[in-house]
């Protein structure tokens, strides 16, 4: 038996941990970008902002959009509960509650990932040091990861933590694949710029995806392949194909999933449909919306079935 309130919170310890990495490399990406940015072509710190969603609440407490302040907003800033800092935070304490779940070195790991992050966190928003620090983030949240599956029993609380892992990193995904839209190229460049091309291999690289890009699609970088390898790949962990269907493998395992499904079936529809050639960026920008409209869709079917429940009553069985 699983209590409604234990399954919340391992899917949103994990939803933190995996929101912690890809802002990570969504700031990695966002900042090679800016270094390979074609001549001409205009593209700024705030658009990171609205990507992420966050605009109006970092409008609430800075006045200036710079660097440093966005930095300071996305990795440190307690206020934003989606910084790395805050994430982290709350990874922790989700996960000290459920030390009879999950495997005792998993608080160790989780616990020194955080107590690195109070530390080092800072010195990320100058450019110097950041991209080492991130990059530190994300091999220590991997190895969290790998830790949970070798360790723990692949059960009911283990579906849990793997819904939250693959609805986070699916619309993490999405957005980071979304930087290009905001990119804006004059009118007269090629679109075989050189500089455009190092750009969408930028992204891929930020999700680790450029060798295994190579591998399954070629090896000359296109903006309408690497969005549809992103987007559609059945193979690659990180393309949003494949997490909605590690989803669907997760749902299909416990019981009262029907309206979940049905959510999580229409975005594979969507998905499925999308045509990606000869998009021009801001209707790539309305089709990627629509994508995560219909995985926060899932995420409230899931809220719904399963979250809720211990407003009602603690004893409902989930296994």
């Amino acid at each position: 038996m699983m209590l409604s309130r234990v399954a919340e919170n391992l899917y949103w310890m994990t939803r933190y941990l995996e929101r912690a990495e890809n802002t990570a490399r969504l700031i990695n990406a966002t900042t090679q970008v800016l270094l390979d940015l074609p001549r001409g072509a205009s593209f700024g710190w705030d658009v990171l902002l609205k990507i992420a969603g966050l605009d109006q609440q970092f409008a609430e407490s800075y006045s200036t959009q710079d660097e440093a302040n966005i930095m300071r907003f996305l990795v440190t800033d307690q206020r934003n509960p989606s910084s790395i800092v805050s994430c982290l935070r709350a990874t922790r304490e989700s996960c000290r509650g459920l030390r009879e779940v999950l495997p005792r070195l998993a608080w160790e790991r989780i616990n020194a990932l955080y107590l690195f992050v109070d530390k080092r966190a800072p010195q990320a928003i100058e450019r110097t040091h950041r991209y080492g620090i991130l990059e530190e983030i994300i091999a220590r949240r991997q190895a969290i990861i790998g830790l949970l599956s070798d360790c723990m029993s692949h059960d009911a609380s283990y579906r849990f933590i793997r819904l939250g892992r693959y609805i986070e990193r699916a619309d993490m995904t999405t957005r980071i694949v979304d930087i290009h839209a905001a990119v804006l190229v004059p009118k007269q460049a090629a679109a075989e710029d050189p500089a455009i091309d190092l750009m969408w291999m930028a992204v891929l690289r930020s999700l680790h995806a450029y060798q295994m890009y190579r591998r399954h699609v070629s090896v000359h970088v296109r903006s309408s392949d690497v969005v549809n390898f992103l987007l559609n790949n059945q193979h690659f962990p990180r393309t949003v194909h494949y997490c909605l269907d590690e989803v669907e493998a997760c749902l299909a395992e416990l019981p009262h999933n029907r309206l979940a499904l049905a959510r999580l079936h229409v975005a594979q529809r969507r998905l499925a449909a999308m045509h990606i050639e000869g998009l021009e960026p801001a209707q790539r920008h309305e089709a990627l919306d629509a994508v995560q409209a219909d995985i926060a869709a899932v995420h409230g079917a899931i809220a719904t079935e399963y979250f809720q429940l211990h407003d009602e009553t603690d004893a409902r069985e989930l296994s």
